[in-house]
């Protein structure tokens, strides 16, 4: 069998407050989001994670509708994200958003009211949150409920009839994400990168948020995202390891316009597959792809057809999500993996039952004394020919120096059967250290092994 060896994150009214040129390419900072408090025992934090992997797969599968060429550094985060920053006025305010290419909409904490509630927990004093002040960017504009670009968000909205004097606002939106919520409204602002202004950008204007410490960045394909407003036709980025954590280290987020800043040789192409024609307008925000069989240890697992292509009420398929931290599948998919580890894994090492108890991850295996450690390779294998071999450190981690644990999350205790949205999808774990390009030009997702810091 082929194997892999390791050693050892009150809405009240706004009214009051207050070009793209040719083809360029500019690269942000990418790094993990800030680090999460220190837990008393070691599986405490990938506990947490697999609790907010799982709450992050259950809202894209069943999300709730709204209701009213350049760098950037990415940085991982302790919480289970990776962070950016942007600037956004005139003159320019900075602040940190976590890249979501699950979601669309662009949104900052807001004006000198924001609240946010519980958003301590990711070792965050949410009194010092920065927040962007309107007021403050003689370029800011509330977006009005008669722009075209109010239907992004609200497409049946409805404005009343009244003369230009009477400035009716686009709805307030409300928005919710698998780990909280967030509630403000639509500004009109510049977007201002190092090399690049973009005039006239729509960025929510959120005035309370829930357990949301950071902004959101959506890379999602909806027409109010980075990518749609920017007129991007690629972007791409290389996710550094989650030991660094609330490091100062970060990689390349690249935005490409123009269609030339591929990432060169060796790169593995899938084509997105068009995603289902839903009555649940989320699901266009999600990049499909095709996986066409999961192989561990070189062995094919036996998942179910139903799971890998999604019909068109949605349910099944696979989509890639840089928000979620482990990867989710659902029962059935996952069972048949974690049963072919356990027949090529459990004649070595032995199940650590308290501590899959413990930690909500299973299965794991004590490793204690083992100065390496030989596990069979898990691989995707995807429409076209492309398959994505992880390396270890991508679906298991270490608990601590005797317990290492499987970072995919599942169903477990749900109804069998297919439920709605995507059955699998694949998080920034399993990403880490990959070379991921949305070509969004050629409609393909390409990625290689790379190491990323």
């Amino acid at each position: 069998m082929s194997s892999s060896s390791l050693p050892l994150l009150p809405l009240f009214s706004l009214i009051s407050l207050f070009s793209l040129s040719s083809a360029y390419t500019t690269t942000l900072s990418l790094s993990p989001t800030a680090e999460a408090p220190p837990h008393a025992n070691p599986w405490q934090r990938l506990a947490h994670l697999a609790s907010a992997s799982f709450s992050r797969a259950h809202h894209l599968k069943q999300p709730k509708s709204n209701l009213s060429a350049s760098r950037v550094p990415l940085f991982p985060r302790g919480y289970g994200g990776y962070s950016i920053s942007l600037s956004f006025g005139t003159p320019p305010q900075t602040s940190s958003f976590i890249m979501d290419t699950g979601s669309s909409l662009l949104w900052f904490p807001c004006t000198q009211r924001y609240s946010c509630n519980s958003c301590n927990f990711a070792d965050i004093d949410p009194a010092n949150i920065t927040t962007f002040i309107p007021k403050s960017s003689s370029t800011a504009k509330i977006v009005g409920c008669k722009n075209p670009k109010c239907k992004w968000i609200f497409p049946n909205v409805r404005c009343r009839e009244c003369d230009k004097s009477c400035n009716q606002a686009c709805p307030p939106y409300i928005i919710q994400y698998g780990s909280g919520s967030t509630t403000g409204l639509l500004l009109s602002d510049s977007l201002v990168l190092p090399d690049q202004k973009v005039e006239n950008f729509v960025v929510g204007c959120s005035i309370f948020s829930n357990r949301q410490p950071a902004g959101i960045a959506g890379f999602g394909r909806g027409p109010e995202s980075l990518p749609a407003q920017m007129k991007l036709k690629l972007f791409s980025y290389c996710l550094v390891s989650h030991r660094f954590d609330g490091k100062p280290v970060s990689s390349d987020l690249v935005l490409d316009s123009g269609g030339g800043a591929a990432g060169g040789g060796g790169i593995k192409y899938t084509p997105f597959r068009k995603n289902p024609a839903s009555s649940n307008a989320a699901f266009q925000d999600y990049y499909y792809v095709t996986l066409r069989k999961i192989t561990v240890g070189g062995v094919k697992v036996k998942a179910p057809y139903k799971f890998l292509v999604p019909d068109s009420d949605g349910r099944g398929g696979t989509i890639v999500d840089s928000g979620t931290t482990f990867t989710y599948m659902e029962k059935e998919v996952f069972s048949v993996v974690a049963e072919e580890f356990e027949k090529q894994i459990g004649k070595n090492y032995s199940r650590a039952a308290a501590v899959e108890k413990e930690s909500g991850l299973r299965p794991c295996y004590n490793i204690s004394g083992e100065k390496t450690v030989d596990l069979p390779r898990l691989t995707f294998h995807f429409k076209g020919g492309a398959k994505m071999a992880l390396p270890l450190a991508d679906y298991f981690s270490f608990v601590d120096e005797s317990v290492i644990c499987i970072t995919i999350v599942s169903s477990s205790g749900m109804e069998d059967g297919i439920g709605p949205g995507p059955a699998i999808i694949l998080g920034n774990y399993q990403q880490q250290n990959f070379y991921l390009e949305y070509d969004l030009e050629n409609e393909r997702l390409g990625f290689r092994s790379q190491r990323c810091k």
